[in-house]
């Protein structure tokens, strides 16, 4: 797979799960799909219980605002992404993805909170 297909990919998945297009997300994810989210310690494995996540997140699923960059190479990519959540809360994502025959066979998350950046680093920012 290569950066355009790969991009494509993610891209198309990212729509599907803000659509909560179920069809769609079952054509993206392999049959043995594994979704991770370490900071919880959460494993969900099989393809209708990561669709279940999105279908039955209380308040609505969050909703992806766009990825920034997807990196990667062969069946590994990297994709970073800002999400927003009910209640108009922002997350920064980053996203590990293992691709298998054009499907996403594993994907790995972590979350953060944007925050400013401290006083005593804004001296070595570039000028805006």
């Amino acid at each position: 797979m290569d950066a355009k297909q790969a991009t494509d990919l993610l891209d198309r998945y990212m729509r599907a799960a803000n659509a909560q297009d179920v069809d769609d997300l079952r054509e993206i994810f392999a049959e043995d799909v594994a979704v991770e989210w370490p900071q919880s310690g959460e494993r969900f494995h099989g393809k209708e219980a990561c669709i279940n996540i999105f279908t039955n997140y209380p308040g609505g699923s969050p909703r992806y605002m766009g990825t920034s960059r997807v990196l990667g190479e062969g069946s590994v990519w990297v994709g970073e992404a800002e999400l927003m959540y009910p209640g108009e809360k922002k997350y920064m994502v980053v996203s590990i993805f293992e691709i298998r025959d054009g499907r996403i066979v594993h994907e790995i998350d972590y979350f953060a909170e944007p925050f400013p950046a401290p006083e005593w680093r804004k001296q070595w920012l570039p000028a805006d």
